[in-house]
């Protein structure tokens, strides 16, 4: 699993900061995650949650809101409708840079977002609710005696989590415009609703009331212990195992599923390797006839680093064809070899340190393979394995003069 950042603009060119977590291996679909009100995609529930999504082969993607976090941009200038478009922007980032999400989770007001923006995301196919109000005009229940200031004096300083924020009356006023429970009866996704009993900051009728709008399929699962603000490991992990098996009823695409399948097992001739996209990035899926892979380049590079890179791939052709080119003679030869170890790196070399090159001043590619070989071997045996190395078929079309012919395929 890898945490990587990610950085895009909202809607004024302002940063928003944001952290991608990767799984280790394949990406099933991307979702995003938008933190609650004041928090940031640093608090307890959105790093458990995304990062036990990532394990189960989720990626996610949790970023602060304008002016929250790490995030540029003023607080006090925003509302409800521009966390709504941070939302948006994030999923065009994904959608630009990797794949479009697939699902939307939101914790307390920013369960409140995702409901209302899910629609206007045609990629996704599912939403996700922890401890959320069903609509935003809930947010005032925090601050009721700034309420009338802010009216009055159209701004205040209110105290909320330990912390002081400016709000401005365009904050309040935007909150009417999304009083409504009707884009919760229109949303046509699958809905996840977790909520506690316990909760003291969203009382649990909220979720009720999230519930009884929504058309189906939908479903409701009962944190009996939680915290608003999940703050226990457990919780966290809980809601993550929950998701992550109820997401895949839903968003295992079996069109797309049944066009790889196809890829597969039809287009792929024996001989033949298919290499095709898996995000807009460096990740790269290898088909054979039987067999896929994953390429990828490092972190540092701008990849995600779920698979070895074009010449690590390069290096393991040369050294698994070396290593089965040995085995073959020495069980030929009744050699007692025991174990081949094969040690191969690449680097670019000037010609005059090349023995073997004539030309001087240029660059050439230098592979370097150390053969390592365990047994009950004399010196003349040892040696005559190390010709045989040089014998492998993939070395000989390395060595060889190579013609790479590329043509347009419809």
């Amino acid at each position: 699993m890898a945490s990587m950042k990610a950085v895009f603009k909202n809607k004024n060119g302002e940063a928003l900061s944001g952290l991608l977590e990767m799984p280790e291996h394949e990406v099933k679909f991307y979702a995003i995650f938008a933190h609650c009100f004041t928090c940031s995609k640093d608090s307890m529930a959105a790093t458990y949650i995304s990062r036990a999504l990532a394990e189960k082969g989720i990626a996610v993607l949790r970023f602060d809101f304008t002016g929250l976090g790490s995030s540029t941009g003023d607080f006090s200038n925003t509302n409800f409708s521009s966390n709504i478009q941070d939302i948006i922007e994030a999923a065009m980032y994904l959608e630009q840079d990797y794949r479009s999400p697939d699902l939307l989770i939101g914790h307390s007001l920013g369960g409140a977002a995702v409901l209302a923006v899910a629609q206007q995301i045609k990629s996704v196919k599912a939403v996700v609710t922890i401890s959320a109000p069903a609509t935003a005009g809930h947010v005032k229940n925090l601050f009721p005696e700034a309420h009338q200031e802010i009216l009055n004096n159209k701004i205040a300083r209110v105290q909320l989590g330990g912390r002081r924020f400016t709000i401005q009356k365009q904050f309040i006023d935007d909150l009417e415009n999304y009083n409504s429970l009707e884009h919760i009866k229109q949303l046509k996704k699958a809905l996840l609703i977790f909520h506690s009993p316990l909760d003291q900051v969203v009382p649990i009728d909220e979720a009720a009331r999230i519930y009884t709008a929504a058309r189906h399929p939908k479903s409701f699962i009962s944190l009996d212990r939680a915290d608003h603000l999940l703050s226990q490991l457990d919780d966290g992990k809980y809601v993550a195992s929950v998701l992550s098996a109820w997401a895949g009823r839903y968003l295992d695409d079996k069109s797309e599923a049944d066009s790889r399948q196809k890829a597969t097992a039809l287009a792929i001739k024996d001989g033949t390797v298919i290499v095709r996209e898996v995000d807009k990035k460096f990740t790269r899926e290898i088909l054979t006839t039987n067999h896929r892979l994953i390429s990828d380049e490092p972190i540092k590079l701008g990849g995600a680093d779920l698979g070895v890179n074009p010449y690590e791939l390069l290096l393991a052709a040369l050294g698994s064809c070396t290593s089965m080119t040995l085995r073959m003679y020495a069980n030929h030869k009744k050699l007692e070899l025991q174990e081949i170890q094969i040690e191969l790196s690449h680097s670019r070399v000037h010609a005059e340190d090349c023995a073997a090159c004539d030309k001087q001043e240029v660059l050439v590619d230098k592979i370097t393979r150390k053969i390592q070989l365990k047994g009950r071997l004399d010196d003349q045996q040892q040696k005559r394995l190390l010709e045989i190395a040089n014998q492998c078929p993939v070395h000989k079309t390395l060595a060889n003069q190579i013609m790479i012919e590329t043509l347009s395929s419809e």
